[in-house]
């Protein structure tokens, strides 16, 4: 398996590990409702969830973007590295968002994006 083939599953755990900070230890949390409980969270367990679901947001386009260049025969030494580069701007991007650093965290989110548009664009 190839190393951009890994990064998907890593990009694809990733939204748990962010929802994770949001609940563990919080309190009155109700894991036979969970989606209320955290509709009505605050703070860092707000931003938590919050970057848990822009991961679900970004995973589809990533995956689509390995898979394609894959598919297409490009270099796999640079799909391998934008994916590496891809992950390594979602984990800044999630620990940006829930340290509460709303512009370090858009010049992460806007890496990773670049990432994908160069996969993309790497197999054209």
């Amino acid at each position: 398996m190839t190393i951009g083939f890994w990064c998907v599953l890593i990009a694809g755990a990733l939204p748990y590990v962010a929802v994770g900070f949001a609940k563990i230890g919080g309190k009155g949390y109700d894991n036979a409702n969970p989606r209320a409980w955290l509709a009505r969270t605050e703070g860092f367990r707000a931003r938590a969830h919050a970057a848990h679901l822009n991961a679900f947001e970004t995973f589809p386009l990533f995956a689509a973007g390995v898979l394609i260049a894959h598919f297409q025969h490009a270099p796999q030494n640079r799909i391998d590295m934008l994916a590496m580069a891809f992950i390594a701007a979602r984990v800044g991007f999630t620990i940006f968002y829930l340290t509460d650093r709303p512009t370090l965290r858009s010049l992460f989110w806007g890496a990773g994006t670049a990432c994908v548009i160069a996969l993309f664009v790497t197999a054209a």
